[in-house]
């Protein structure tokens, strides 16, 4: 399972070091296509191959002065070369390409080590679900629309929901990485001036990944705002597990509640307190995961052919969406897998209202038995606000009324008032969901 020692391998990746090696990465290997088609000396591919580095201090260093980061970076790859009396060589790195054609590429390599690595999480976490979904699949829980009680349901459904929702977002996240495991080496505007359509197919081949079928001087941010906004909408369904983990934990629901450990304090100043810090984390996250999608979508609209406003941009979001949704990944798989579930606490609290959360099935027990629909409800309304102004328990209230006797009998009221009628269908639901 992902803990924090595992989360620094996505921070990894965003490193400035990670970066400048996925555009070496890049320059050696346009620099073997265009040697196999003889465009440029093979000595000069090889070299760059083999000998080629960069020092990160030296590039900065470069950049404080030209103020642009992949000159900067090519004039510290070439020095490499140069310093092993490779002069010549050095001549040809980064031939026919401009800047976006290794910056839009070499992204594509990081954010594809990203998605493999997100991938992972959401799998572990599915897994984690359906787990404790089954666990508690027969587990009786009310079901709260509004926050008021509503009908019995089990808290095996409630997590199957979840179950359910992530593994859409898996399919959505799937799409999302394959649309962005593309490269483009087209030129300057896109139009192939000094390289051939078929370079930058064997080039992309050799990095595995897909060329653009058509592009400007940079890729098309539609592609990198979906990619952002499948991440924002796993966020939003951890964030929306963590609220109701927070609602549940509450001291009037006490159902579930995060684990809390041995030595753990909830207040400086209260010592009886137990709070869903992790849930409180998880929901707040999940907002600047949401904010990233919205500056991915302003990144769709640039000038003309390109311009660079996007590109500051994406230092951040695409580091932070990333980081913060394998780290939200990790935080509410270890919080569902080690959830406190209270099923005593459910019972009671189902049997809190006294039977109200039948006055459903009690509805269409009295419209089968004869009764007018409009009558009945009026009948078990009045009963069912009497109740629960009163503090009354609705179950004999019903029973106490001769009009509601005339029409069910006690075992057929007592077959009301069973919860099994209402859950008998679990099993079914679990079966099309999981298919087991």
């Amino acid at each position: 399972m992902i803990d924090r020692y595992t989360l620094p391998a996505m921070g990894r990746i965003w490193t400035e070091e990670n970066k400048y090696s996925c555009w070496l990465q890049v320059e050696s290997a346009a620099s073997t296509i265009l040697a196999e088609d003889g465009v440029i000396p093979p000595a000069a591919a090889e070299a760059i191959a083999a000998k080629a580095s960069f020092d990160v201090g030296r590039i900065q260093a470069i950049e404080a002065e030209v103020k642009h980061d992949v000159i900067a970076f090519t004039t510290a790859v070439s020095e490499s070369l140069k310093a092993q009396g490779l002069d010549a060589e050095s001549r040809w790195l980064h031939y026919g390409l401009t800047s976006n054609d290794i910056v839009d590429t070499a992204q594509a390599l990081q954010i594809k080590e990203a998605s493999s690595l997100i991938r992972t999480a959401l799998v572990e976490f599915i897994a984690v679900l359906k787990k404790r979904a089954i666990e508690f699949k027969h587990t009786p829980t009310i079901g709260r629309t509004h926050g008021i009680h509503a009908e019995p349901t089990t808290f095996g459904l409630k997590i199957l929901n979840w179950f359910a929702e992530m593994e859409r977002n898996l399919v959505r996240f799937d799409a999302a990485a394959e649309d962005m495991r593309v490269g483009k080496l087209s030129g300057a505007v896109g139009t192939f001036g000094h390289l051939k359509p078929e370079h930058e197919e064997r080039i992309c081949a050799r990095l595995g990944l897909k060329p653009a079928p058509v592009a400007t001087q940079v890729i098309q941010r539609d592609r990198h705002a979906a990619y952002i906004s499948v991440l924002a909408l796993i966020g939003s369904t951890l964030d929306k597990i963590a609220v109701e983990v927070r609602h549940l934990q509450r001291t009037e629901v006490r159902e579930a509640q995060e684990y809390f450990s041995e030595k753990q304090k909830g207040s400086s100043a209260m010592p009886h307190k137990k709070n869903p810090i992790t849930s409180e984390q998880i929901s707040g996250l999940a907002r600047v995961l949401r904010s990233n999608a919205q500056a991915a979508f302003e990144n769709i609209a640039l000038w003309h052919e390109r311009d660079i406003s996007h590109s500051s941009v994406e230092r951040v979001i695409f580091p932070d969406s990333t980081i913060l949704t394998h780290y939200l990944l990790a935080k509410t798989t270890n919080l569902i897998d080690k959830l406190l579930v209270y099923p005593a606490r459910m019972q009671r609290n189902l049997e809190s209202t006294g039977g109200l959360i039948f006055s459903g099935q009690l509805l269409l027990d009295l419209s089968e038995a004869g009764m007018m629909r409009e009558d009945a409800y009026r009948l078990v309304q009045s009963h069912a606000m009497r109740s629960w102004k009163e503090d009354l328990v609705f179950r004999d209230e019903v029973a106490r009324d001769p009009e509601i006797a005339s029409l069910l009998a006690a075992d057929q009221l007592a077959e009301t008032f069973d919860m099994t009628r209402q859950l008998g269908n679990v099993d079914a639901i679990f079966t099309r969901v999981l298919g087991e």
